[in-house]
């Protein structure tokens, strides 16, 4: 019998075997999350290739203590476990790759270069379309305070504000 020949009996696409573990459900949590969190890639692109549209905005909040979050020991001190940025009018060299962006803030004039895995995001907002998603925390380890610190190069540009956004959550 040669591939693609089945037993009338036989499903051809019963085997669910992958990389060596069965696979008992789908699980459609998931496939949500990385569709909505795709969403977020999407506007970002548009972000970084356009610039925002009259009053769009984004608030983005994150995990500081994912391990593969890069800012400086500074912020990272002062924000050890989460973080919410805007980015409007004060952001510079939005880039993105397949795993994470970059953006060029500045906190009490003092420039940063922010590199934020898709992963650690866990709230994205445009309040200007009324937009808004949460995202339950990524399974990854976070690393400790005592992690090692992964200097930033220095952006230019205005100061930026980091922001509570804890009013616009549902409870």
């Amino acid at each position: 019998m040669g591939f693609g020949d089945f037993l009338s009996t036989e499903n051809p696409h019963s085997t669910n075997i992958k990389r060596g573990c069965m696979i008992n459900e789908i699980n459609y949590d998931k496939l949500m999350e990385k569709a909505l969190k795709h969403v977020v890639i999407e506007a970002l692109k548009v972000a970084s290739d356009e610039g925002l549209p009259g009053e769009h905005h984004f608030y983005i909040s994150f995990k500081t203590n994912h391990p593969d979050v890069r800012m400086s020991s500074d912020l990272l001190n002062q924000y050890p476990e989460d973080m919410t940025i805007v980015l409007q009018h004060q952001f510079a060299n939005l880039m993105l790759s397949e795993n994470y962006f970059e953006v060029d803030l500045s906190f009490s004039n003092i420039p940063h270069t922010l590199r934020i895995p898709y992963d650690s995001i866990t709230y994205f907002a445009d309040p200007h379309a009324r937009f808004a998603l949460s995202f339950a925390p990524s399974e990854y380890a976070p690393i400790s305070d005592e992690r090692e610190s992964h200097p930033m190069k220095r952006a230019s540009g205005e100061t930026a504000e980091v922001v509570s956004i804890d009013a616009f959550r549902k409870k």
